[in-house]
């Protein structure tokens, strides 16, 4: 077989032919023109962004549901519904949240007027006692003719000392809407004392360090059990219990603490953000509502009264304050403005007083009839957890009410 030619050994003649040869055949083929290379260039990626933003769009998808899905089965005592706007306010929904709940409660706000009311729930049991040293008077009924028993403190169950430590009592707070009824709770401070307790998942730190119910070696002595404030994230207030800062207190907050000794007190904050061994426990919520006995004069303007739905929107509100003998007196409401909210607890003879947590899943006050916890009783009936809440381990931080004997 004769060797193959190198391109050294073909003549001039034949690498010129070669050269037009392939000259054509690179003439015949189709130009790309620039713009067209560009637009090709263009698609390609987008086509490669579409599919990045549809992947990450899908991992977003399964971590939210996976989140989702673990949240709904951790334990819990709140409905399912709730926890899931709970979900959303928590994972970056906070804002379309509270709009729609903005929407939804002024769609269905209270119209002025309408039917008053020929009776008032019937709460308590009994008078305030025989040994009574201080009670405080009647609530000045706002709504002439009164009903009967209104503004009337009526005792709840256990005696302590021969006294009620605990008397409740109804009335109607708005000429302008004569069906609606307020609840407010006095607390001698001689006679009972107040402890904070963390709940299972509020303040967010707390990770089963303290029982997220009352602690039934406890229940022999129990008066009454009532909400806290905002989650910790709502309102950015500080709390502490049992010895442990679980979040820093703020100066210039509204703040409910006790101190060693059990004298309980609303104030403004402004002792840094660890209170020293004297103080037992203190929970901040938003600023004062009622100060001096004075209403704050700023209810009316801007939302720090309610950091989702802000103050002007009639909700379920509760507030808690200190008369002006150091007892305490808790106050709650449906269809409550901030501002209305806080003419409750003056008209109870609240000088200084906060806003507590609001809407109808969060708001309870229950007191028990006999010693043991036994026949809890809600302060007003349209108050929607059972009354058995916080005897059993709850979501939120809550109070308990215990009989100080020898008081």
């Amino acid at each position: 077989m004769p060797a193959r030619s190198t391109r050294a050994s073909r003549s001039p003649i034949a690498l010129y032919e070669e050269r037009i040869v392939a000259y054509e055949r690179r003439s015949q083929r189709p130009r790309v023109k620039p713009a067209m290379r560009r637009h090709r260039r263009a698609r390609s990626l987008a086509f490669r962004a579409r599919r990045i933003v549809l992947l990450a769009s899908l991992l977003v998808i399964v971590a939210a549901c996976g989140s989702f899905t673990t949240t709904m089965l951790q334990p819990s005592n709140v409905p399912l519904s709730v926890r899931s706007v709970e979900w959303l306010r928590d994972n970056g929904a906070a804002s379309l949240v509270s709009a729609v709940e903005r929407a939804y409660y002024s769609i269905n706000a209270p119209a002025t007027g309408g039917p008053a009311l020929t009776a008032l729930p019937k709460i308590g049991v009994l008078g305030p006692g025989t040994a009574v040293p201080y009670a405080p008077p009647p609530i000045a009924p706002v709504i002439l003719p009164a009903l009967p028993g209104e503004g009337v403190w009526r005792g709840t169950g256990p005696l302590v000392s021969g006294a009620a430590p605990i008397l409740v009592t109804t009335f109607r707070p708005d000429p302008s809407y004569p069906s609606m009824v307020a609840g407010v709770a006095w607390i001698d401070s001689s006679r009972a004392w107040l402890q904070l307790y963390p709940g299972r998942y509020e303040p967010p730190n707390a990770g089963g360090s303290q029982p997220a119910e009352v602690p039934p070696q406890l229940r022999s002595n129990l008066l009454a059990t009532f909400n806290s404030g905002f989650k910790l994230e709502d309102d950015g207030g500080g709390f502490v219990a049992f010895g442990h800062v679980y979040a820093p207190l703020r100066d210039g907050m509204a703040t409910l603490i006790r101190l060693r000794d059990g004298t309980p007190d609303v104030r403004t904050w402004t002792g840094g953000p660890d209170p020293g061994p004297e103080v037992e426990f203190a929970r901040q919520n938003l600023p004062l509502i009622v100060s001096g006995g004075r209403l704050n004069p700023n209810l009316g303007d801007g939302p720090q009264w309610g950091a989702t739905l802000g103050n002007a929107v009639r909700v379920w509100r509760s507030g808690v304050g200190v008369d002006a003998r150091g007892n305490i007196i808790y106050a709650a409401a449906d269809n409550q403005t901030a501002m209305s909210l806080a003419q409750i607890l003056q008209r109870a003879g609240a000088i200084r007083a906060m806003e507590l947590d609001i809407n109808d899943e969060w708001v309870t006050f229950n007191s028990y009839r006999t010693f043991g916890a036994g026949q809890p009783a809600k302060l007003l009936p349209g108050m929607i957890r059972d009354a058995t809440r916080y005897l059993s381990p709850d979501d939120r931080d809550f109070l308990a009410v215990y009989a100080r004997h020898g008081g």
